[in-house]
């Protein structure tokens, strides 16, 4: 038996399944989803990916910012790249769950790495306008739409189901761990190169995950027989996680802290340049410490994740995120800064990461991809509605207001959920 094994018990009255630890739970166990092939390809692949995507996203903000000088444009490109995905998810998570989800891997990370390609044609060729970027930025959110469904819902044809909750919390890892590369490599090729370099190396990162994807060893599978017309099967998703109340509660939580909480990054470019004083170079090393922090909660998660309570690591995560962000709102130091970011980052993984494990957990296998399409939505919907909140605030009550409002109404959103999860269980 593994050192790392944990065992269900009968639900308590809460309907929460409990665990409790069968060996010593150590750091040594924090990696073992890697003892799968197909995952350690994928894990491998997806670190390289990510950090080019990050290299991108921090030169896209930048470019938009230095060319238009506008903080309500620079929300507005980052929503309308996220925008396609409330349309798409939802039938990319029944595509998930009727189809292959190697297959839509490859095509979706394929049609991002043309994205990325033609981003940096466009600047190089000095005929990438804001329009030309956000008509590109659009088209990659429609390959996010179908590809974040099956990724998630993937993770377990990767490993297995006792590994599942290990292998989530590395993917967070390697998400974050990237952002603590990518954006100061950023930095550094803006500053010494351009933002061109940045988005043909983003390309380039996409060939590891799709060799990865192409190389793995999967049974064949017969796609599942289905009943009912593909609009309905997309839409008992929806249906399942309105009625799911388990699930309804997270995804609304999720929901309100990613509308004002994730979107304080849309405004960095303008806080590291406005507020701190600080160039490209500055503004990729803040977003690298929110990274670092996310980073370590997520191995934090991936340890000891299983036999901590996630209500707790949940609500007590977005309690974090809030009180740091308020305090780095007013902050006009460099280090403070990069302090309150890292723990920021660390208390928004905790609730991310415990958040999505949960929910992939409790639902049955041959709903997860239309479950995880609705976690997409949400995810498509928070961000386009965040950035254009956190853009607006920012433009008629200037930045520190439209921080400190976001993290206010995330303690409000968790202190409220919580107070409804010990009202059912008291029930």
């Amino acid at each position: 038996m593994a050192l790392n094994e944990t065992a269900r018990i009968p639900e308590d009255l809460s309907g929460r399944a409990r665990r409790i630890p069968l060996q010593k739970i150590g750091w040594r166990q924090t990696f073992r989803a890697l003892r799968h092939r197909n995952y350690r390809l994928f894990f491998y692949g997806q670190l390289v990916s990510l950090i080019g995507t990050w290299m991108q996203q921090t030169a896209m903000s930048w470019f938009v910012y230095q060319v238009t000088g506008s903080k309500f444009l620079l929300g507005a490109v980052s929503a309308i790249g996220s925008a396609p995905m409330m349309v798409f998810s939802i039938w990319g998570g029944s595509l998930a769950d009727r189809y292959p989800k190697r297959n839509i891997l490859v095509l979706t990370q394929t049609a991002q790495m043309l994205c990325a390609f033609l981003l940096a044609a466009g600047v190089w060729a000095g005929f990438a306008s804001p329009l030309f970027i956000v008509m590109v930025a659009a088209l990659n959110g429609s390959a996010m739409g179908f590809d974040m469904p099956a990724r998630q819902a993937f993770t377990v044809e990767m490993t297995s189901r006792e590994d599942l909750l290990n292998a989530i919390s590395l993917n967070s890892s390697i998400f974050n761990g990237a952002r603590i590369i990518g954006p100061a490599l950023a930095g550094l090729v803006v500053g010494a190169i351009g933002v061109t370099l940045c988005f043909f190396v983003n390309g380039l990162s996409y060939i590891a995950v799709i060799a990865g994807l192409l190389m793995m060893r999967l049974p064949r599978s017969a796609a599942p027989a289905v009943a009912v017309s593909p609009a309905d099967h997309a839409w008992s998703g929806l249906v399942y996680c309105f009625r799911h109340q388990r699930v309804r509660t997270i995804l609304l939580l999720y929901f309100a802290v990613g509308v004002f909480g994730w979107s304080y990054t849309v405004l960095m470019p303008a806080f590291a340049r406005d507020v701190l004083g600080m160039g490209s170079n500055g503004y990729g090393i803040l977003l690298s410490a929110s990274g670092l922090g996310a980073f370590v909660g997520s191995l934090v998660v991936a340890t000891y994740g299983q036999v901590l309570v996630p209500r707790r690591i949940a609500i007590g995560g977005v309690l974090m995120f809030s009180a740091s962000v308020l305090a780095f709102a007013f902050t006009q130091n460099f280090v403070l800064a990069l302090v309150f970011l890292f723990i920021s980052g660390f208390g928004m993984l905790l609730f991310f990461s415990t958040s999505n494990t949960v929910v992939q957990t409790i639902v049955p296998d041959d709903m997860r991809g239309r479950v995880m399409g609705v976690w997409s939505l949400v995810f498509g919907a928070m961000i386009p509605l965040g950035s254009l909140e956190a853009g607006a605030v920012a433009h008629w009550l200037g930045m520190s207001l439209a921080l400190a409002f976001g993290a206010i109404v995330c303690a409000i959103a968790a202190l409220t959920t919580l107070l409804v999860i010990m009202r059912r269980q008291t029930a």
